[in-house]
């Protein structure tokens, strides 16, 4: 790559990672790589020092969850026909939907490569489970496009697949790469990135509603591509099919929140649906405290690391 994405104190990738002798799969990249927050990066590396990872076993997990995200990501845009990928013209769009796809399928290869290298056949083989279920939940979720009646217990089954699967491998990919293997331990990480995916899947679909839309995410964007998100499918529960089907015409707020009731039974159902995500977030600090014990003396600053992320993920707030 020409253009080598870093952050402050490590390089995540290198001009050696891609052949130079495939210059648009070089210039795709450097396009994909470069706008992208790294949040998933990031939380290795907060994880990294707590846990004494080695620098050269933290690089390889960093640029192994950046690979599969990215990998998900020229996917899903192709598979959705999405054209904007970061304020950008999507990578199936500006290269081809053949150059996106290989493009893919070439950086999952690049994390079986690197992974076996490493050495690690149970975070190679969970690895893979991962990508798997990244498969599946894309299936099922283009399953359920123009279904308007979909449950959020359904949407649930999908995002665990496809958004919480990588929170859950940030979590337990560090420990089994330091070879640590206890089950309950693995279970409590389990449980803590299930609900790490969920909270950021809903707040991710409260911005297609405008709420708390920092990001600036075309509104309504999910709805006019026939899929109903988490937020949608809360609001429309138990609803008429009459009023979901004017519902699901909006063009825009003004038309979702006129027929839905108005703007006070809209912000009566943001207040809920934040509510029950609350609840989740109690959850999660329960498994944090259970975390904790399982952990040896001088890992315990992870703590402080995990602790804010559901206030990152589901509230926006950005860190102090």
């Amino acid at each position: 790559m020409q253009k080598i994405r870093m952050d402050e104190n490590h390089k995540i990738f290198s001009p050696q990672d891609f052949p130079a002798y495939l210059p648009k799969l070089n210039s795709l990249y450097d396009e994909l790589f470069s706008s992208g927050k790294g949040f998933r990066a990031q939380l290795i590396r907060g994880l990294s020092g707590p846990l004494s990872l080695k620098k050269e076993t933290e690089r390889l997990l960093r640029q192994t969850i950046e690979f599969i995200h990215n990998a998900s990501l020229l996917h899903d845009d192709l598979v959705d026909r999405s054209t904007l990928r970061r304020g950008k013209p999507a990578a199936w769009l500006k290269y081809t939907p053949e150059y996106a796809v290989l493009s893919g399928d070439y950086l999952l290869a690049r994390v079986m490569v690197n992974l076996s290298a490493h050495g690690n056949i149970r975070l190679v083989q969970y690895t893979a489970e991962v990508i798997s279920d990244l498969l599946e939940g894309e299936w099922l979720q283009d399953s359920v496009v123009g279904d308007f009646f979909i449950s959020l217990e359904q949407l649930d089954r999908i995002h665990n697949l496809k958004t919480a699967s990588l929170f859950k491998w940030c979590l337990r990919a560090p420990f089994l790469a330091l070879e640590r293997y206890d089950v309950e331990l693995h279970r409590t990480l389990e449980e803590m990135g299930t609900l790490l995916g969920q909270l950021f899947q809903r707040s991710d679909d409260l911005l297609d509603y405008n709420i708390r839309n920092g990001e600036g995410k075309a509104i309504l964007g999910d709805l006019k591509s026939g899929y109903l998100n988490s937020f949608g499918a809360y609001v429309t529960k138990g609803l008429p099919r009459q009023q979901i089907d004017q519902l699901i015409k909006s063009q825009d707020m003004d038309d979702f929140v006129k027929s839905l009731g108005g703007p006070e039974l809209f912000q009566q159902r943001v207040v809920e649906f934040d509510r029950m995500n609350q609840e989740l977030i109690s959850m999660y600090q329960h498994h944090l405290r259970q975390l904790e014990e399982k952990l040896n003396p001088g890992e315990r600053p992870l703590i402080k690391v995990l602790s804010p992320l559901t206030d990152l993920l589901y509230w926006r707030k950005k860190p102090s």
